[in-house]
């Protein structure tokens, strides 16, 4: 069974300067609160431990996210690129834009098209000036993707922006509701927020749920799992949050999850594939 990691961040290019690898305590720190060891590709930094982890968790396909931060640092598109074509049909790229100029953003959005990435990624309350998701200064973003058939993810959970407002889901519910084409992913599940997430995608057929690290061993795992077993089971994506948590040590915790058997190839391949238009 193939699987696709949809949040998956190499220790190559960009990805070395920001805070997930810089500052390697705290990725460290954060893993064992998760309850799992660090990675030792992540610790050394090695590209071809990371591969070897990916091939013995079956893991096929990693989705890389390029990402403009003030706060985490920054990945550039061509980066993503970058990455997608040195290893041929390991890893699936999306990208980012800098939101603050409405024409420039949706030039970057064509942009990253046109270097063969799959979607663009929002990260509203990591931006230099935190917005939240449904600023009405992504609006034009949102609304061109939406008739672009582009799919879009948005970072809400966890430590998403400077306060727990920046990841409570009636932001999201928003966007759902007024982009009902849009295919939307929120990253991080917008956990801590989980039943109210929950909610909004039970409301909203267009949103895809991936709680990835913040399923692992937290508060509110258990109604993730619920959803991923019943209404989420199309919808629901499978996500390790590498480095923050081993590919491999992801992946055999996963599979022993109380989730149906006849769920996990749609869990841990088509509901990617399907919201990355690659089906």
């Amino acid at each position: 069974m193939p699987i696709i990691d949809f949040r998956l961040r190499p220790p190559l290019k960009g990805f070395l300067n920001m805070i997930m690898y810089a500052g390697a305590d705290r990725r460290d720190r954060i893993t064992r609160q998760h309850g799992m060891e660090p990675a030792p590709s992540a610790q050394q930094k090695s590209m071809a431990m990371l591969l070897e982890d990916m091939d013995a968790a079956g893991v096929t396909t990693g989705v890389v996210m390029g990402r403009f931060s003030g706060v985490y640092g920054s990945v550039s598109n061509q980066d993503v690129a970058d990455i997608v074509k040195a290893y041929p049909g390991r890893f699936i790229g999306i990208g980012s834009l800098d939101p603050s100029n409405r024409r420039k953003a949706i030039q970057q959005v064509d942009e990253a098209l046109a270097l063969g990435l799959k979607g663009i990624n929002l990260e509203p309350g990591a931006y230099p000036l935190p917005l939240y998701a449904d600023d009405r200064r992504l609006y034009p973003i949102y609304a061109y993707c939406e008739d672009k058939g582009i799919p879009v993810t948005v970072m809400a959970g966890g430590s998403a922006g400077p306060d727990l407002s920046y990841t409570y889901p009636v932001h999201i519910d928003r966007v759902a509701a007024d982009f009902p084409n849009l295919r939307l992913a929120i990253s991080h599940g917008a956990w801590p927020w989980v039943q109210e997430i929950l909610h909004v995608a039970f409301r909203r057929p267009n949103l895809y749920i991936s709680p990835d690290q913040y399923l692992c061993n937290m508060p509110g795992m258990n109604d993730y799992l619920i959803a991923a077993n019943g209404f989420l089971s199309d919808r629901f994506l499978y996500a390790s949050s590498y480095p923050f948590i081993s590919v491999g040590g992801y992946a055999d915790w996963f599979r022993k999850l109380p989730l149906k058997p006849e769920l996990l190839d749609r869990i841990m391949y088509r509901n990617a594939a399907q919201f990355l238009g690659i089906a």
